[in-house]
């Protein structure tokens, strides 16, 4: 798991698109036209990118209803507006209802850094079907994600390697190994991707997505934000207060962290989360396949990986499962309850000496296809963290922290610490401690905290709302499992969020959902 933790964000959305051409880049000529003036045109959707994932292009929804995309021009800096340009990717579908009860457009982030909205948004577009009886449901690709002007590091058979290296160095010469891996895979982003990486912060997604509202026809910007798009929304809310109309933040990233405590909080998050699943496992009528006790399921992952560290198994083709792919996989599974039989699955093979499943989950979680070919959401979200977080932690510094995560992890803790080292080399100053999101005057916010989740942890939403600024945030609990809240099909999550964006309801302050 060599990744920044902040990649868990993308990869429930990556699963669902994983299972289931060519790249944007800088225009290289300026233009003195306003674009906030410019007209969409808008085309049948082509079948997804390399740098978005492969695949086929999107099916209809139900009833028939066809995605559509275009291409939004934008600055490349946004300091020098009439500078070069880039190509954002957007995809939409419109309204079903009246032409008279449309509201506007309803943009959507599933989070990140660095996945596809253009691809991610057909795969969970039905579970949207209320919704889209008012808005448009739009999405799109970020700047240096997928369509849009996409950051390039490493190419496949580099990432291969780069994701089979041992995350948690034991001695000197591990650890050597782990740093230099890390500055060849940052000098090849800054050889291949050097006039993107100074402009995929976040502040400059949010300007794009003014532009978006604008272009889109909105007076006001409505917003759905999942995981990282919680971040990104409340950036944007920071930056265009009086814009903001009806927007919700689900899965949501704690805004007062910086990136080391972003890192400690996600290993609690993910190490709550095996808890949960050991609880649950061990609790059912039928016998727990992968322990006894809840302890025992803890017990036996723990000798899994330290088996693994020294003797990986068979994965997929002549790819091994490794204990960095191992840890990856268990962290995939835990985003989603509905993925609990699948980890119990891949540790009883583990068990067994076969480790297809744990190496199938990994791949999902880094963007692997089963063709051997990786989207760029590796790529793009180490640029945009590297290029949003300012701290770079050396390896003597990360030993030293390395008690506080073991205590808040067993399991993951050396995991999520050693990603800390990520953005050392990195060749772009980062830009702050952690994101502003004070938003005084902006429309109210609704808040989602799911009591489960393990890469967004509870206590963020909470945060968010703090930082937002009085009489904004407004906080919704739900107690479940898993990453996000709406996705869970909880009916009294839905019935508040629906009824916020298609009415502006705002649910009370407080509200518990179970």
């Amino acid at each position: 798991m060599p990744n920044p933790p902040r990649l868990r964000a993308a990869a429930l959305a990556a699963t669902a698109l994983l299972l289931a051409a060519t790249l944007a880049g800088c225009s290289g000529d300026s233009q003195d036209e306003d674009l906030s003036a410019q007209k969409l045109n808008w085309k049948d959707c082509p079948a997804p990118s390399r740098a978005e994932g492969g695949g086929d292009a999107p099916s209809p929804l139900p009833g028939g209803a066809e995605w559509q995309c275009a291409t939004l021009k934008a600055p490349l800096d946004w300091a020098e507006p009439k500078g070069d340009r880039i190509d954002i990717a957007l995809i939409r579908a419109k309204a079903s209802g009246a032409e008279g009860k449309r509201i506007g457009s309803l943009v959507f982030n599933f989070g990140g850094p660095g996945g596809s909205g253009v691809t991610t948004l057909p795969a969970f577009g039905s579970d949207y079907a209320k919704l889209r009886t008012r808005y448009d449901l739009v999405s799109f690709d970020p700047r240096g994600v997928g369509r849009s002007a996409a950051v390039e590091c490493l190419n496949d058979p580099q990432l291969d390697a780069y994701f089979e290296q041992d995350a948690t160095p034991d001695d000197a010469a591990e650890r050597a190994t782990l740093l230099d891996n890390t500055k060849e895979f940052n000098a090849a982003c800054e050889e291949n991707s050097k006039k993107m990486l100074p402009h995929v912060r976040t502040t400059d997604t949010a300007r794009d997505m003014d532009l978006m509202r604008q272009v889109l026809g909105d007076g006001k910007l409505y917003y759905f934000g999942i995981s990282y798009g919680t971040e990104l929304g409340g950036v944007y809310a920071h930056l265009f207060p009086k814009h903001v109309g009806r927007a919700v933040f689900d899965a949501v990233v704690d805004p007062t962290q910086n990136s080391e405590q972003g890192s400690l909080g996600q290993a609690e998050g993910f190490q709550l989360a095996l808890d949960n699943f050991a609880e649950d496992c061990t609790s059912q009528p039928t016998d727990c396949p992968v322990g006894d006790t809840a302890q025992d399921v803890r017990n036996r992952i723990a000798k899994l990986l330290a088996d693994l560290d020294q003797h990986p198994l068979p994965g997929i083709g002549q790819r091994v499962l490794t204990q960095s792919a191992a840890t990856n996989g268990i962290a995939q599974a835990l985003y989603s309850k509905d993925f609990w039989e699948y980890l119990s699955e891949g540790l009883q093979q583990a068990y067994e000496g076969d480790g297809r499943v744990l190496m199938l989950l990994s791949d999902l979680m880094n963007g692997r296809s089963e063709n051997g070919e990786y989207s760029n959401l590796t790529a793009a979200n180490i640029s945009i963290n590297c290029a949003d977080y300012k701290p770079r932690y050396t390896a003597a510094e990360v030993e030293r922290k390395l008690p506080a995560f073991r205590a808040a992890s067993p399991l993951f803790g050396d995991f999520m610490a050693w990603s800390m080292v990520t953005c050392t080399d990195w060749a772009v100053t980062g830009a702050a401690d952690h994101p502003d999101v004070s938003a005084g005057g902006s429309a109210p916010i609704l808040v989602v905290g799911n009591t489960g989740d393990p890469a967004t942890p509870y206590e963020g939403a909470r945060k968010m709302v703090q930082a937002l600024g009085e009489g904004v945030g407004v906080e919704l609990t739900y107690k479940g499992q898993g990453h996000g809240s709406y996705h869970s099909k909880n009916k009294c999550v839905q019935d508040a969020v629906n009824g916020y964006l298609l009415t502006g309801k705002v649910p009370a302050a407080g509200t518990v959902c179970s």
